[in-house]
């Protein structure tokens, strides 16, 4: 169900002066919601955040909350999906990440928490070489994961070819964009953008009328880095949007590959410097991403679960044996989508996560997901 005052406020944020992405992401944190940031003023100002008073007269400011009824109303007449960052279905991935934006649009059809997300970025003047390379990577990554999500920024060169590969290989594959979903730039990628819909998506954290300035493109790498386990520079000059989200993958302790190149080709010096400088490791297959990543080759398809003896389950709680047979039915659950299925507090859901963990009967994974021992 749309919880229609939670996305308000959560746009709200993003157009209330003094509250960047950092700052909203502690906000919500502190509170526990969007909305509740506006109820709870009083809260704020003794939490240990330090609320100054500027910062308090953007939140009680009324023009923000009216801009984002507004946006509100747009993308409802747009049937544009709104992700607001207490929503389960909030990229997990993005989370973690401390700038992650109080919201997102979205629009498409894939499931943006997949099990294997890798984004694909590099020079905008691509050669006939790297264009080439993008559709043989992802032609032997979909024997290995034919599932996984790709991603990049729909932008010319590099971006384009991967997103263009991953349609006609059959991979879910979604654009990340520095503006709004009132428009697609460049305009040439429409078409390519158009497909995406039914075969992956755009999303963005930016509401509509929003320009594609040259500032909002170094905004949009950090959630393509975000979103990814792992971020592939396939080719890139010294300097450019390719290294940044590498640089950002780094920051954010994710995986991060490059594909080396001959030292004389001006597009093959950032992939060789960011391997020379032990930013990125070195790939020259899809099967060298699958094995530094550890990625079990048939983690895609699901497997039966084996029977469980019920005897090793007797002495658990009512509330421990529901999440066991969540974890039973569902494989690897994220622990937002463990509180809406229990509909168990935050905190006792620690404490029984946390107490099956110590039963050997659970085990907790990258991202807070959780899966059966």
């Amino acid at each position: 169900m749309i919880d229609e005052e939670e996305i308000i406020a959560s746009i709200a944020l993003t157009k209330t002066a003094l509250v960047g992405a950092n700052t909203g992401k502690k906000l919500i944190d502190t509170i526990g919601s969007a909305k509740g940031i506006y109820s709870s003023l009083d809260k704020l100002k003794s939490s240990s955040l330090q609320i100054g008073t500027k910062l308090l007269d953007s939140l009680l400011s009324k023009t923000p909350k009216e801009e984002a009824e507004k946006e509100f109303q747009f993308v409802q007449e747009h049937n544009i999906q709104c992700i607001p960052y207490t929503s389960p279905t909030y990229p997990y991935r993005l989370k973690e990440c401390n700038d992650a934006p109080p919201i997102l649009f979205f629009k498409g059809n894939c499931d943006l928490n997949a099990h294997h997300v890798i984004s694909m970025v590099g020079t905008r003047r691509s050669t006939q070489y790297g264009q080439q390379l993008c559709f043989d990577f992802l032609k032997e990554l979909k024997d290995i994961l034919p599932n996984t999500l790709i991603i990049s920024g729909l932008a010319f060169g590099i971006d384009i070819a991967s997103h263009q590969s991953a349609l006609k290989l059959g991979f879910p594959t979604v654009g990340v964009l520095a503006h709004g979903l009132d428009r697609i730039y460049p305009s040439q990628h429409r078409k390519t953008a158009i497909e995406m819909l039914n075969q992956g998506g755009v999303i963005t954290e930016f509401g509509a009328n929003t320009e594609p300035e040259r500032y909002n493109f170094v905004s949009r790498n950090r959630i393509i880095a975000g979103m990814s386990d792992a971020t592939i520079v396939v080719e890139s000059t010294s300097k450019g949007g390719a290294l940044i989200t590498a640089n950002l993958a780094n920051d954010y302790n994710r995986d991060c590959f490059a594909f080396p190149g001959r030292t004389s080709d001006i597009y093959s010096e950032g992939c060789n410097g960011l391997i020379k400088q032990n930013k990125a490791t070195l790939i020259t297959s899809a099967k060298d991403l699958t094995q530094f990543m550890q990625w079990d080759t048939l983690c895609n398809h699901k497997k039966q679960p084996e029977p469980f003896q019920q005897d090793l389950f007797s002495d658990l709680t009512p509330q421990e044996q529901l999440i066991v047979k969540i974890l039973r039915q569902q494989g690897k659950v994220q622990l937002d989508n463990l509180l809406l299925e229990t509909h168990i507090s935050i905190q006792k859901l620690h404490s029984f996560l946390f107490a099956l963990e110590m039963k050997g009967l659970i085990r907790v994974l990258a991202g807070g997901q959780y899966e059966l021992v």
